[in-house]
């Protein structure tokens, strides 16, 4: 039996995704996300294809200590213990200046990515550390390397305090059995990403014409993850699927490739 797998914000996107591919791979894998509702149909939906043992299932508020404990205890019960605690869960706020930006939303977006992030590396390295091993990865988005585009202050800022938090986590982690890992997936058609956008306006067809070059959906791009997130071995492996090279290459192409990703969204 493969490794046993933990994945926040997996009832959708490129965490659903991951969640097929490690079971496709004999992985035991704990879905989770803020609806009950929908993370009890996922776990029934994968349950039902991959085996009812290798599939179990929490509620989990990612910036609530108490229920990502639960999530954890979910996942020992089922299992026996976790080899893999994935920090995936995550949000967008629509593309404006920051001094546009309502204050609620500002708030969301930052107790989430950062301090979701914050929380859920306690919890899972904490018991990893009491269990003896593990392995966490988190998650980098735009702004992780220091890029900037308009109307991105706010989201790229919580990307790029996960990089830092990353490398500080490697160092308070150095002498343990628990490895410290990132996964950057690129540019991947999920409502994360759609979500940002009025899909009608002229802003939204412009940022099309780049995605259809640099972008992928879930189903290209989560196979190669899991395959390389699975044999990395070592605090402070980095798995990416765009690569600077890789992005180059793109660009030289695309005058000779056509691509829509974005042909099933409904802009009428």
């Amino acid at each position: 039996m493969g490794k046993r797998i933990v994945i926040t914000g997996s009832t959708r996107g490129i965490g659903n995704g991951l969640a097929r591919e490690f079971l496709k791979r004999r992985c035991r894998v704990a879905i989770s996300g803020r609806s009950a509702s929908q993370v009890e149909a996922v776990v029934a939906e994968l349950g039902q294809y991959y085996g009812e043992s290798r599939v179990c299932g929490a509620a989990c508020d990612i910036t609530e200590s108490d229920q990502l404990q639960a999530l954890w205890d979910a996942a020992v019960e089922a299992f026996g213990g976790v080899d893999v605690w994935v920090n995936n869960a995550g949000v967008s706020i629509e593309r404006l200046p920051l001094w546009e930006q309502r204050d609620q939303d500002l708030a969301a977006l930052v107790d989430t990515n950062l301090t979701g992030a914050l929380l859920a590396s306690k919890t899972a390295i904490a018991n990893m550390l009491q269990q003896g091993h593990g392995q966490i990865w988190n998650t980098e988005g735009f702004g992780s390397d220091g890029a900037t585009q308009p109307g991105m202050a706010a989201y790229g800022s919580t990307k790029r305090a996960v990089r830092y938090l990353q490398r500080a986590l490697r160092k308070d982690t150095a002498g343990t059995r628990v490895q410290v890992c990132t996964v950057s997936p690129g540019i991947v058609v999920t409502e994360l990403l759609t979500g940002d956008y009025d899909i009608t306006s002229e802003q939204f067809e412009k940022a099309k014409r780049i995605f259809n070059i640099l972008a992928d959906d879930v189903h290209t791009v989560t196979p190669w993850l899991a395959d390389h997130m699975l044999v990395a071995d070592k605090s402070g492996a980095r798995v990416v699927w765009l690569t600077r090279r890789k992005a180059f290459a793109r660009f030289m192409t695309a005058p000779f490739r056509t691509r829509d990703l974005f042909a099933h969204l409904d802009t009428e």
